[in-house]
């Protein structure tokens, strides 16, 4: 009998339920746990803390493993992804959202008048965008989960504003719900809530339209793409980055960096080198002509420059599976990225972890490894986590064994 005609493994690949996948193969194969790890490249502690739940599988490296080491048939594999250039991805939010969506009356809020007794000016408006700013540059250090109910917060004050607003200031203070809308989005996907960062990034890019801002309009479309890119879904990541750009053709250079760095991640994804490393010139192009009209980059865009683009350049590279140009990459970009972006330095790290692991670099990658668990642990960012265990598993298969135990005893520890 063929194992992928069962019906509990296609619908586990359809959910992406991988803890039901590798639970219902292996009873259906009748094997262990270890034989298990050793077909998908996965230790046998990490193959257990997944299917129990301990471990979500986030990362697109384990995700492309599980179905290339189990053999899950490309209809199955490409089920999840028919739908992604005609609405596939409403679909699934609309799947999704019902216990995960943004409250009910949010949308009535910011569109209807309510009672009319709050004035709204300039200054007020100010001072909740330099906030704002002011939440994003935090959650760069102390992380997404701290913020998330301050942020909700700030997003009614914003709406409870609108009621008395009126002709431009009306306008402004729907583009500053959309910019909270997709920091929240943001924080939901860092914490691997994709049906909650979905219905915040749809949300955003509806009121990005009404404001009649192109730089949110088309950041919201980055980042949807930057999630499929998380989620192994090459083509649409593709997609939707070209759509950021010809949707919002007033958007500022810096956002079409973005939007082409982000395509270029896509093609790496896909194992097309040409296609990546062209597109990241481009996108380097962009960014050193935005760098020049800094006045010009939407606020939320602070971050975005010439060291962020080099360490995506080392992510583009590990796709490739070209170690030695995506661990000095991101060596570079790690050496010039401020110690105050400690959110972002835990996910580099982990990345190079993986990326000298690769290289066969044990004693290097452990080093890396044993300085970034403490940080991934504490900041609590699953996706940084989950490299970590892809190093280990990494190290192990490589023959590192003895790196690869100390790194997986690590994890156990501050797990």
């Amino acid at each position: 009998m063929d194992l992928w005609t069962h019906p509990e493994l296609a619908a586990a690949v359809a959910g992406e339920d991988w803890a039901g996948l590798l639970r219902a193969y292996r009873r259906l194969a009748g094997i262990s746990q270890t034989k298990l790890g050793e077909l998908i490249g996965l230790a046998q502690p990490d193959v257990s803390a997944i299917e129990r739940g301990r471990r979500r599988v986030t990362s697109v490296e384990v995700r492309q493993r599980i179905t290339a080491g189990l053999g899950v048939p490309a209809h199955l594999r490409g089920a999840d992804r028919a739908g992604a250039g005609a609405g596939g991805e409403g679909g699934v939010a609309r799947l999704e959202l019902a216990g995960c969506a943004p409250d009910a009356d949010l949308l009535a809020r910011v569109t209807t008048v309510a009672d009319g007794s709050k004035r709204v000016d300039t200054a007020t408006l100010d001072w909740l965008a330099r906030l704002l700013a002011e939440h994003r540059r935090a959650e760069d250090v102390i992380g997404s989960r701290p913020l998330v109910d301050v942020m909700r917060q700030q997003l009614r004050t914003v709406m409870d504003l609108h009621a008395g607003a009126r002709g431009a200031l009306a306008d402004r203070v729907v583009l500053l719900a959309s910019e909270h809308a997709q920091f929240l989005a943001w924080m939901a996907q860092d914490q691997a809530d994709t049906a909650t960062a979905l219905a915040w990034y749809d949300r955003s890019h509806e009121w990005a339209l009404e404001a009649g801002d192109a730089d949110m309009a088309a950041t919201t479309l980055n980042m949807k793409a930057h999630m499929a890119w998380s989620n192994g879904r090459a083509t649409r990541c593709v997609r939707l980055a070209e759509a950021s750009r010809w949707s919002a053709p007033g958007s500022s250079l810096g956002v079409q960096a973005m939007a082409v760095q982000m395509a270029a991640r896509g093609h790496a994804l896909s194992g097309e080198a040409d296609d990546t490393r062209r597109l990241l010139d481009e996108g380097q192009d962009l960014m050193a002509r935005a760098a020049e009209h800094p006045e010009d980059q939407p606020p939320w865009m602070y971050f975005y420059d010439e060291t962020w683009f080099r360490l995506q350049r080392g992510m583009a590279e590990m796709h490739l599976c070209a170690w030695a140009p995506a661990v000095g990459h991101l060596t570079d970009g790690l050496a010039a990225l401020p110690d105050d972006y400690r959110r972002d330095k835990t996910w580099y790290r982990a990345c190079l972890t993986h990326a000298l692991a690769g290289a066969d670099e044990p004693e290097q990658s452990l080093a890396v490894a044993l300085r970034t668990v403490p940080d991934a642990a504490a900041v609590g960012r699953p996706h940084a986590w989950d490299e970590l265990h892809t190093a280990a598993a990494a190290l192990l298969r490589r023959g590192a064994t003895a790196a690869g135990r100390q790194l997986v005893a690590a994890l156990r520890e501050h797990d």
